[in-house]
């Protein structure tokens, strides 16, 4: 009698005997990046989340859906992604720079900060606020999230230097210099206007050396390549790039192009890797949604002097668009090529993370916090030690960020 040979059958056996020789061998390697990523320090140095928090409807001691404008981050998914640190931003779009508006700029940040102050008292047993590096080992330990803030744009400073220590005492850890356009200290990277001091302004070189008497750490994210080298010039401590990547992998001004790294690298300083799609990966084009942000932008002044209910609209009209014109995302392999990048380039002690959640980060397997283990398994299948990992995660942020407290008080 002919035999016949069942082919589905026999496919399925095949089949279950490539996924039983390939499963241990996966699983073995997420159990090793879970347990690392557990075990070190992980410190994200730049997320926009207060900007969700000055929302009515969103609550940071809860749980949300980030696809149900939820937000990228909160504390219970903070625990449940095993993200020990982060830098909250008080963030302040580029007004205009004259008295009255650096008046209401300045009101505008304390109101921010003092928001913050009142989540971590009512959340004690989740977050704290910490000012130096050793606050986020101790917490840590307690089982606790480590919550530290920057000034994102110095715009709030206006034009009197005593603000950067007003801002300091209130709990910012770090200035970056200017955003998207250019302020009263230097020039952005990113002003279509061109320069307007043509790298940092004499007030600006006041606020570098000010924020090193006070061991504040100097952040060159959003500046022009001319500020950059005129801030090297003038510290007399380490810098930090809180969310900013490789120009040779993704050539947008919002990057380090090589003669900056290396600079940095002398400097002792340190690049936090930003995972906004478009500054990790040349994007591929998406008029309507490019369109239909530029419309938004232009009905609501540039998102400038507006009320609160006016922010609370753009924001609702904004988590719209983003649902009818999602935006095409780099992945984890993508952001871990400039990790390698610039390690070959400048070694494995000047880089960190630095995610801009909350404020455009995203990528399609680090959609948000509770996925920042991805990042690790990526470290991992390329050869990254236990020790790398702990710098990347950490370690080399917090190593600035002590040399510039060391600093401290010197003139």
């Amino acid at each position: 009698m002919k035999k016949f040979i069942h082919l589905p059958l026999v496919f399925a056996f095949f089949a279950m005997l490539i996924n039983t020789s390939c499963t241990p061998s996966e699983e073995k390697l997420r159990q090793k990046a879970d347990k690392i990523h557990r075990q070190v320090l992980t410190l994200d140095s730049h997320t926009d989340t207060p900007l969700r928090m000055m929302r009515t409807d969103f609550d940071i001691s809860q749980h949300h859906d980030p696809r149900e404008r939820g937000g990228k981050m909160d504390f219970p998914r903070m625990e449940g992604g095993s993200l020990d640190a982060a830098f909250f931003a008080v963030f302040l779009g580029q007004g205009a720079m004259n008295p009255e508006a650096y008046e209401g700029a300045k009101r505008r940040a304390i109101e921010i900060f003092d928001m913050l102050h009142e989540a971590f008292e009512k959340h004690p047993e989740m977050a704290e606020l910490a000012l130096t590096p050793e606050d986020a080992y101790r917490l840590k330990e307690e089982g606790k999230r480590a919550i530290y803030i920057g000034l994102e744009n110095a715009y709030p400073l206006g034009d009197d230097l005593s603000m950067v220590e007003e801002f300091y005492n209130l709990g910012a850890r770090y200035i970056t210099l200017s955003h998207t356009r250019n302020n009263q200290v230097c020039d952005s990277s990113t002003d279509n206007a061109g320069p307007l001091h043509n790298g940092l302004s004499d007030f600006g070189r006041e606020v570098v050396r000010e924020m090193n008497h006070l061991g504040m750490m100097i952040d060159v994210s959003h500046i022009s390549d001319k500020a950059f080298y005129d801030v090297l010039e003038t510290t007399k401590a380490p810098i930090i790039a809180s969310h900013s990547n490789a120009r040779a992998i993704c050539d947008s001004p919002r990057n380090l192009d090589d003669d900056m790294l290396l600079a940095l690298a002398e400097n002792g300083g340190v690049i936090q890797l930003c995972i906004l799609s478009s500054y990790v990966k040349d994007m591929p084009p998406y008029p309507e949604r490019d369109s239909a942000f530029a419309d938004l932008r232009l009905r609501y002044n540039n998102f400038e002097n507006l009320s609160d209910e006016d922010l609370d609209e753009v924001r609702r009209q904004w988590d719209e668009l983003n649902q009818k014109f999602p935006a095409p995302l780099a992945t984890v392999s993508d952001l871990v090529d400039h990790v390698d990048y610039i390690v070959n380039l400048i070694g494995i002690d000047y880089v960190g993370i630095g995610t801009d959640f909350d404020g455009g980060g995203a990528l399609e397997d680090c959609y948000d916090v509770t996925e920042m283990g991805n990042i690790t398994l990526e470290l991992v299948r390329r050869g990254y030690s236990k020790k790398d990992i702990e710098k990347i995660w950490a370690g080399n942020f917090m190593r600035v960020f002590r040399e510039n407290e060391r600093i401290a008080g010197k003139r």
